[in-house]
C-alpha cells in the first residue's frame, strides 16, 4: 500500500477537524457534543469535559464504536478509513473540550493546540514549549493568541511527522486495534487506552489546576 505523505496526513488533519466542529450529516459538531454534556452535567464544564472523557474510553473499549461513522469515508481525501476515522474521533473529543473550557475552536491557534493534543505527551511537551506555552500552568486565551503564524506551520509539520509513525506505511493506527472495513462500514474494537490518554492530556491541559479528582 502506498506510504502516507505528511501532505495528505495534514489535508486529512484539516478536514477531521473542520468536520468535527461543524458537524456532517449525522455526525453531531463538537459544540452539539458539548453542549449534550454541558446538560448533562449541571452546567458545570469541568464535570461535562470529564464525562465526556469517561464516555468516549468507555466507547473506545466496545465494539461497533465507529460503526456510525460510514460516510466519513466519502471524505474527498485518499486516505486509509481507519486513519480518517481515528482522527476524527480524537478531534471531536478534543475540540468539544476546547470549547467547555471557553475557547473558540475555529482559531487556527486552538486548532493547532488540538493538534498537539493528538501528537503524545513527551511530544507534545515539547510542541507546547515551542508554542511559548508554560507546561503545568493554566492554558488561557492570551497565551494562545501570541502563537506565530510560522510556529504554527512548523508545529503542524511535526504533528503530521509524528502521526506517520503511528500509522505506519500501512494507514493502519498501530497505536489502536485495527479498525476493519467491511461493506463500508467501520466496526472493530478502539483502543480505550490511546483514547484515554489523548482524552486526559488535553482535560489537563486546557482545565490545569482545575482537574483534581474524579
Amino acid at each position: 500500500m502506498e506510504k502516507i505523505s505528511n501532505e495528505k496526513l495534514l489535508q486529512t488533519l484539516d478536514w477531521a477537524y473542520e468536520t468535527s466542529i461543524n458537524g456532517a450529516g449525522i455526525l453531531p459538531s463538537s459544540h452539539d457534543l458539548a453542549q449534550e454534556y454541558l446538560n448533562q452535567n449541571q452546567g458545570d464544564p469541568l464535570l461535562a469535559a470529564k464525562s465526556l472523557v469517561r464516555w468516549q474510553t468507555a466507547k473506545a473499549a466496545t465494539s461497533g464504536f465507529l460503526t456510525g461513522l460510514g460516510g466519513i469515508v466519502t471524505m474527498p481525501i485518499t486516505i486509509p478509513a481507519s486513519v480518517a476515522s481515528y482522527l476524527y474521533i480524537q478531534l471531536r473529543m478534543i475540540s468539544s473540550i476546547a470549547i467547555l473550557a471557553g475557547f473558540d475552536p475555529k482559531s487556527d491557534k486552538v486548532k493547532t493546540i488540538a493538534y498537539i493534543c493528538l501528537a503524545g505527551t513527551g511530544t507534545a511537551d515539547v510542541l507546547l514549549k515551542n508554542a511559548g506555552i508554560k507546561i503545568g500552568e493554566k492554558l488561557t486565551n492570551e497565551a494562545i493568541k501570541r502563537i506565530g503564524v510560522e510556529t504554527i506551520k512548523k508545529i503542524n509539520s511535526a504533528v503530521g511527522f509524528r502521526l506517520m509513525t503511528k500509522f505506519g506505511t500501512t494507514g493502519i493506527v498501530n497505536a489502536s486495534k485495527l479498525i476493519p472495513i467491511v461493506g463500508g462500514i467501520i466496526g472493530g474494537t478502539f483502543d480505550a487506552t490511546t483514547t484515554k490518554t489523548v482524552g486526559e492530556f488535553t482535560l489537563n491541559l486546557f482545565f490545569k489546576n482545575q482537574n483534581q479528582g474524579n
